[in-house]
């Protein structure tokens, strides 16, 4: 395989690293390494053979009926062990940090010590299609501890009707910063920003189509009610209320998560989160791009459509290009910000393996009311 070639000086961030293939093995990561031609015209060819035997309708369906049971699956089995908590995300998305400086250019540091990144190895896998890569540092930080609270899908459509009859009365109702995480897992992004962000005013929306997912955030010793509000929601259900109406949300984050929703659902979705973001709001997301090495390590047989692929365990993931994303998020009525793409070398280097990570990273903003 081509070894990674130094990242010109176009982009403010990310770094650049070693040419020669000897000392390949000495380190651990490197940050936008370019792709020779010939390793994209491989990673195409790999595509199109993992793509040419789609699954038959029956089972396309039965994946989509079964979708929630599949999750519920999932965080069973892993509960909270498989992804670890995404420090990195102050680093690349700061309207998340306390003092909210958001990136008004849309570029982003890309920084990770070479300590960080030592912490990542023997992350180095793909099971069953989940990789665990995407994460960077593991910061130990102080903790918020509180009693959970539980509440279903049922009992969050209940409270929304019941809060709408009380003038504006809803869970975060008397903040000055909401953020809603939308496909929340099991905490990973929630409370990496209760520790890290001590805002009097922030108060944190967090959803799952998962139920199970739901409950591990609600029983989890740093779940706090009085800055939290986590809740089962089908993203993919138009009846399916949100705890807060719209135009209340300062962010929305959706991170590895559009990529899990049938394709043909997901302007709908967008759609919908981007009423629920104030003027000047920001949707945040990360998700998978082409050619991902997740992408690339299918088997023939797990293609439901193209670019779309069903894991071992029944989930199923979807891989972007920057162009896409776009199109979804304009047609929304948002303006871009960014719309990155980040291709990364991670190694193994107990396997002395080469793996290639190819991530798409957004920010789209709902534009400001014009003056009066």
């Amino acid at each position: 395989m081509a070894a990674p070639k130094e990242v010109p000086e176009r982009r403010p961030f990310g770094r650049r690293f070693l040419t020669d293939p000897a000392r390949l093995f000495q380190h651990n990561a490197w940050d936008n390494v370019e792709w020779s031609e010939e390793q994209e015209a491989s990673a195409r060819s790999k595509v199109q053979e993992n793509s040419s035997q789609l699954l038959p309708q029956d089972k396309q369906e039965e994946y989509e009926v079964n979708a929630k049971r599949y999750w519920d699956d999932f965080y069973k089995i892993h509960e909270n062990g498989f992804f670890k908590d995404r420090h990195w995300l102050f680093t690349e998305f700061p309207e998340l940090a306390p003092n909210r400086k958001a990136s008004q250019n849309g570029d982003s540091v890309h920084e990770c010590s070479n300590k960080e990144e030592s912490s990542n190895e023997g992350l180095g896998s793909c099971e069953n299609g989940h990789c665990s890569l995407e994460t960077r540092a593991e910061n130990e930080l102080n903790v918020i501890k509180s009693t959970p609270e539980i509440c279903t899908e049922e009992l969050a459509a209940q409270k929304y009707s019941e809060l709408n009859q009380s003038a504006g009365d809803y869970p975060g109702s008397s903040a000055s910063y909401r953020i809603l995480e939308v496909g929340c897992g099991a905490g990973n992004t929630v409370f990496p920003i209760l520790q890290t962000n001590n805002d009097p005013g922030l108060f944190v929306y967090c959803c799952d189509f998962s139920t199970t997912a739901v409950d591990l955030v609600q029983n989890n010793e740093e779940y706090d009610s009085s800055r939290c509000f986590a809740f089962v929601h089908d993203l993919c259900n138009d009846q399916s209320p949100f705890p807060m109406p719209d135009e209340s949300l300062d962010v929305v984050i959706l991170i590895f998560v559009l990529s899990a929703i049938l394709p043909e659902k997901m302007q709908r979705i967008v759609n919908r989160l981007s009423r629920l973001l104030k003027p000047g709001g920001m949707i945040l997301l990360r998700d998978y791009g082409r050619y991902d090495l997740a992408q690339l390590r299918f088997k023939k047989g797990q293609c439901l459509s193209e670019n779309f692929y069903v894991r071992g365990d029944g989930t199923r993931v979807y891989f972007f290009t920057q162009d896409e994303l776009n199109h979804l998020f304009t047609t929304a009525g948002l303006e871009k910000i960014q719309n990155l793409i980040d291709r990364r070398l991670q190694v193994n280097r107990g396997k002395q393996m080469t793996m290639y990570r190819v991530w798409i990273q957004c920010k789209y903003r709902k534009p400001a009311a014009p003056q009066m």
